[in-house]
């Protein structure tokens, strides 16, 4: 029986030696960690990628922002406000049809409509960018400090009630007897209350997200306010901003038609998408006289619904929990 034993055990350590080796400690690869090169922006880059009606849309929205921006300067470019003559009669060249030197026909005045769409455009999104721009910096602030700030809640609550309730159509007649009606009067209406929807939507957000155990621990650990909300919960509300981003620049377009349906827009010397639109309204019971509606009205609507197919679709993919 011991020399059977003593047989298994010198077969075990040969066994041993040939199979194993013992591990030698080393301070350097205790401390490496693993790598992965996973981005989240590339990854949400990448899922975006994959809607290819989106990607259009985005491509064209790119294309028109490009050209109105450089449209000035091209050759052949005329002037969206001045008032040309007609060279056989003498008189203003009214309502000329879409010929080969006003491409898209003139104005009820002499203007050339080609120009004046592309100037309305340049004024609607700079409006548009600098209203979203601030709905989402004072949204997002506002909504992160009320929905993590128990002491603060309350107060900014009666505040938000009070903006709530104030219909934003009212907001925006009454900015627009106070001030001269201009771009700067425009967006400062659409900023006073346009701030109200982000900063409920963050606020929600936070108080899902608030107290979860990683929160609760980094509280507990000592760290700060600001750095909790900035790393542990702003990123999950990427989608949420991205699409609130691309929803206010079309409401603030329309907000501007609106209020130039109502008299209380720009000024008419000012080219707008709303002033355009409004115009070609008086206009559109005349079969020759449509084209000056269809063709602003047609900017106007690939504008709108390409940010609002971008919007969803960066959203979607936007979303932490689309991502592993």
């Amino acid at each position: 029986m011991g020399l059977y034993s003593e047989e298994i055990s010198n077969i075990s350590n040969r066994a041993s030696e040939n199979l194993f080796d013992f591990a030698i400690v080393d301070e350097k690869k205790a401390e490496q960690t693993g790598y992965s090169n996973y981005s989240y922006w590339r990854s949400t880059w990448k899922s975006f990628l994959e809607n290819r009606f989106a990607v259009f849309l985005l491509i064209v929205v790119l294309s028109i922002i490009t050209f109105v921006i450089i449209q000035p300067y091209l050759p052949y470019q005329k002037s969206p406000t001045e008032i040309y003559i007609d060279e056989q009669t003498g008189s203003q060249a009214r309502n000329i049809a879409p010929n080969a030197e006003f491409w898209f026909g003139t104005n009820s005045i002499g203007q050339d409509l080609w120009s004046r769409i592309w100037a309305g455009t340049r004024t609607s999104l700079l409006i548009g960018f600098i209203v979203a721009l601030v709905e989402v910096i004072v949204g997002i602030t506002i909504g992160a400090i009320w929905g993590f700030s128990r002491k603060l809640e309350a107060p900014i609550t009666q505040v938000y009630n009070i903006v709530e309730n104030i219909p934003t159509t009212i907001v925006l007649i009454l900015m627009s007897y106070i001030l001269r009606p201009s771009i700067s009067t425009i967006i400062i209406a659409m900023c006073i209350t346009g701030w109200v929807e982000m900063a409920r939507f963050i606020r929600n957000q936070v108080v899902i997200l608030r107290d979860r155990e990683y929160n609760l621990a980094s509280k507990c650990l000592g760290t700060p306010s600001s750095r909790i909300i900035l790393k542990n919960l702003l990123p999950y509300l990427i989608s949420i901003i991205m699409l609130r981003m691309s929803l206010a620049i079309p409401f603030a377009i329309g907000s501007e038609v609106f209020l130039t349906y109502i008299g209380l827009g720009l000024p008419i010397s000012e080219p707008s998408l709303g002033n355009l639109v409004n115009e070609g309204r008086v206009l559109m019971m005349s079969p020759d006289l449509r084209y000056q509606l269809i063709f602003p009205s047609v900017v106007l609507s690939v504008i709108t619904i390409a940010f609002y197919i971008i919007g969803n679709a960066f959203a979607d993919a936007a979303d932490p929990k689309n991502h592993v």
